[in-house]
């Protein structure tokens, strides 16, 4: 099955709320723990940076384990950054959380990273580089890298199984949008490509029936 790419951006606010609404918490989970398994000496402090952050559920989570953080969550739409803001401010993390409305490809601003990381940004992006681009601008020798993702399925059918299995309590715009989201994405041979390209060093992998992760460390 050929990618059918989507709209980069979710800038309708009714995605935002249902985004927000959503019960992330099994995959965010997750990626909080793949993060803590492959980057075991790290114990926080420093500045991170999110690509695609949305909502911010992530970053939070982030925080709430590493408490030393300061992070930055650059997201293209402010409807899904607000109801972020809100959580942010309501978790008093405002002060070590700063969620900016910017696209792709980003500067570095003389930033230094500690880790670099995204969750389901690459499927929405029109043009992939953009991500690797700014992983290649922002990232110093030593930074941890982790990027986790949708992969293709091998059919429409199969597309539609995984969203009646994971999304079936979801609302109707959240199970369209993570239908839409599985015929975008990359598969693993495809990331591979890209990273090649890009001169990446990092690993790709599957980690469920329906993510690959990409991770390693900005060689020096």
């Amino acid at each position: 099955m050929d990618r059918i790419i989507e709209p980069e951006l979710m800038d309708d606010p009714e995605q935002g709320k249902a985004y927000a609404l959503a019960d992330f918490s099994g995959p965010n989970t997750q990626f909080l723990n793949l993060f803590a398994d492959k980057f075991t000496d790290f114990v926080g402090g420093g500045k991170v940076l999110d690509l695609g952050c949305g909502p911010a559920d992530i970053l939070i989570r982030f925080v709430d384990r590493y408490p030393d953080c300061e992070c930055i969550g650059i997201d293209g739409a402010e409807a899904m950054l607000a109801p972020g803001r809100k959580e942010i401010v309501r978790k008093n993390f405002d002060h070590c959380i700063h969620l900016r409305c910017q696209c792709l490809p980003v500067a570095k601003e003389g930033n230094t990273f500690k880790a670099i990381i995204s969750n389901s940004l690459l499927h929405h992006l029109h043009h992939p580089r953009d991500l690797w681009q700014t992983i290649n601008e922002c990232a110093d020798p030593g930074t941890a890298i982790m990027i986790m993702d949708l992969f293709r399925p091998e059919s429409t059918a199969r597309a539609r199984a995984i969203v009646d299995t994971y999304a079936a309590d979801e609302s109707p715009v959240l199970q369209q949008d993570f239908y839409n989201s599985l015929l975008a994405a990359f598969r693993v041979s495809e990331v591979r490509e890209q990273l090649a390209e890009a001169g990446l060093s990092l690993q790709c992998e599957k980690v469920s029936d329906r993510h690959l992760l990409v991770w390693g460390r900005r060689e020096g």
